[in-house]
């Protein structure tokens, strides 16, 4: 057990009876769990108790343990938060979470602009501006964004376009009816600002006024002979129509709620979310979580509540879950501190809000039986393709991890280099790897080839050594300064290397892993042209059938690769380009070349810019602009 470790049995003694935040962290210093507690000293040993009076999740977790570390709080609420943003930046293995490792988007409203847009982000700042989701269907989500410009046209142009259209004339939007013109001057502020007003309350599910006031102006505006405006409100009325058909009165009283419940198999739990505005539901949303099946279904419910409420644009009065939560004083205090106001957790018993809760558990119980239909067919799928790939290249056993490495240059200009990965067959996009070829002048991509490799496999080297020493101390004794993600960069070495290429790029791979004594790591070449299967000390490439599993599994392998690096030597490419057209310049120098692309986004942008717009941005002076202008305007001169 951990706790035999002297050094951890030492902090453990230590740990005081305050609130606080607690990570274990396994031989490799990674974080595996981390949990909050009123009084640390008492929460954190009792996981180190006689195995006897543990469960058998607790005896694995303690088994684990090689070292804590702990982060003292003012109170339980604290806590609670900083436990949320512990997990979602480590990712414990242990710990309850929110299994999907994207951003979620949004859709942000830029209230705090004289004329707002609304965008599509993945993350929520404190910038002012109102924030609605998240989402998890994007499609879904910009489904409802396309609808909602014909409802509430809306500008959606950069500010470096709106300059440009102010000093011109109104880009197509307005022509189509997708825009009022505030560019122009064609809407006043107060008039904009009220359509954008209404746009907010419908994205918060208050639709029933606008649709009713919008069918007055319709008729009033028939009733004048006003035809041509009657029929622009038809199709605002049409668009919105879209939007909440699929809406239904749920409840007979007209309260803002959110519901939540869970529909849990093995180790993997379904959470259901539904909003409810004005008694009308007006969306849902789910969630995979990874849920041990030994937790409690009030702890995975708490959970479920914490890690989503954390990036939650909105956050009702009233939340009804399936499941009792743990701690509900702390959480509802944490709840109403996001939202700014009460906050209550409710778990109805009886009643037409417990019949909306089971009617949220059957959809959890759907979605969640579906995925894992479409999970197992998957993994039979990848499952046969790894198998057949371990027979055709003669492997003892399917490869767990597969990287994928290409080059990409312009004879030798800008040249990059791309790694992928693919575990159990399926991409961890989260260890995709970028590089900048460095040591190689010229169209070599042998050469090039070899640097990538050497320093993708150096670099893991050096990272399974650092972790080796720091599992052989038991704790890390480098005051912290040791990165926490260490070992999850590198150091997981490949069962199977894949090259884009053919002999000659697989060689320069071999010889790097044999240099660096991994010659052990089987690799192979994969050969565009005829879709060739190379490996080592073979002339001829593999004989293999062209609808052979193994070979569309290194196809999509390899072009994972490809367009990998294809992107990131694209957008060197674009910043290259840009930063070169602007370096010939007189009198424009790094900060100025900046502030320039800042402002107007592109070379493009800043080659329709007038005069005058030019010499309004941060940093230029009228020589600077009219030095600007001339270089993209030489008529001017």
């Amino acid at each position: 057990m951990g706790a035999e470790n002297p050094l951890l049995r030492e902090k453990l003694d230590l740990l005081p009876d305050r609130p606080g935040v607690y990570l274990f962290k396994d031989a490799g210093g990674r974080v595996i769990y981390v949990g909050k507690a009123r009084s640390l000293r008492h929460r954190v040993r009792s996981y180190f108790q006689s195995a006897r009076n543990l469960t058998a999740r607790h005896l694995r977790l303690a088994n684990d343990v090689h070292d804590v570390d702990a982060i003292l709080v003012d109170s339980d609420v604290e806590a609670l938060a900083l436990e949320n943003t512990l997990i979602k930046q480590h990712r414990p293995r242990h710990n309850i979470r929110l299994r999907d490792d994207k951003q979620y988007p949004y859709l942000r409203v830029t209230v705090e602009e004289d004329w707002p847009r609304v965008l599509v982000v993945r993350q929520m700042r404190r910038d002012g501006s109102r924030y609605f989701g998240p989402y998890t269907s994007a499609s879904a989500m910009r489904e409802t964004l396309r609808l909602m410009r014909r409802a509430f046209p809306f500008r959606n142009c950069s500010a470096a376009k709106f300059a440009r259209c102010a000093a011109a004339r109104p880009c197509l939007d307005y022509y189509i009816g997708r825009c009022l013109g505030p560019c122009r001057g064609l809407v006043g502020p107060e008039a904009y600002r009220a359509m954008i007003d209404d746009l907010c309350r419908f994205l918060e599910g208050r639709q029933d006024d606008i649709i009713r006031r919008s069918e007055a102006r319709m008729h009033e505006a028939a009733e004048r002979l006003d035809f041509e405006r009657a029929a622009e409100y038809r199709n605002q009325l049409q668009a919105m129509e879209r939007v909440v058909e699929r809406q239904k009165v749920v409840l007979s009283s007209l309260e803002d709620f959110d519901a939540l419940a869970l529909a849990r198999s093995g180790d993997v739990a379904g959470g259901q979310v539904f909003w409810l505005r004005g008694g009308k539901l007006v969306g849902r949303e789910y969630f995979t979580l990874n849920a041990p099946e030994d937790q409690a279904d009030g702890a995975v419910m708490t959970a479920f509540v914490q890690q989503y409420y954390a990036r939650a644009a909105y956050i009702p009065r009233e939340i009804l879950v399936q499941h009792e939560v743990e701690a509900p004083e702390v959480l509802q205090a944490w709840l109403a501190g996001l939202r700014g106001g009460p906050v209550r957790l409710r778990r109805p018993r009886r009643g037409e809000k417990k019949q909306l809760v089971d009617l949220v558990a059957r959809n959890a119980a759907a979605q969640l039986e579906a995925d894992l239909v479409r999970t197992e067919r998957q993994q039979e799928r990848t499952g046969g393709a790894l198998e057949d790939l371990a027979e055709l290249l003669g492997l003892e056993q399917p490869p767990e991890r597969v990287e994928a490495f290409d080059i990409s240059n312009l004879h030798g200009w800008q040249a990059v280099g791309s790694m992928v990965v693919f575990e159990h067959g399926v991409p961890a996009r989260d260890q995709y790897r970028r590089f900048r070829v460095r040591t190689v002048a010229g169209p070599d991509d042998f050469a090039m080839m070899r640097e990538v490799l050497a320093r993708r496999f150096r670099r893991g080297l050096e990272e399974q050594e650092v972790l080796s020493a720091r599992g052989a101390r038991g704790a890390p004794d480098d005051g912290g300064l040791v990165r926490e993600d260490v070992g999850a960069r590198f150091a997981a070495l490949p069962d199977l290397v894949v090259i884009d290429g053919g002999k000659g790029q697989l060689n320069a791979a071999v010889e790097v892993l044999e240099a660096l004594g991994l010659g052990y790591i089987p690799a192979i070449g994969l050969a565009k042209r005829f879709e060739e299967v190379f490996v080592p000390g073979r002339p001829d490439p593999l004989p293999v059938p062209k609808d052979a599993p193994a070979l569309y599994f290194l196809q999509r392998l390899r072009d994972e690769a490809h367009r990998f690096a294809v992107e990131y030597h694209r957008n060197l490419r674009g910043r290259r380009a840009i930063r070169s057209t602007l370096e010939d310049i007189p009198g424009v120098g790094k900060k100025r070349r900046t502030a320039l692309l800042r402002h107007f986004g592109s070379a493009a942008g800043i080659r329709q810019a007038s005069l005058h717009d030019l010499a309004k941005v941060p940093g230029m002076n009228r020589k600077a602009a009219e030095a600007v202008y001339q270089h993209f305007h030489p008529e001017a001169r």
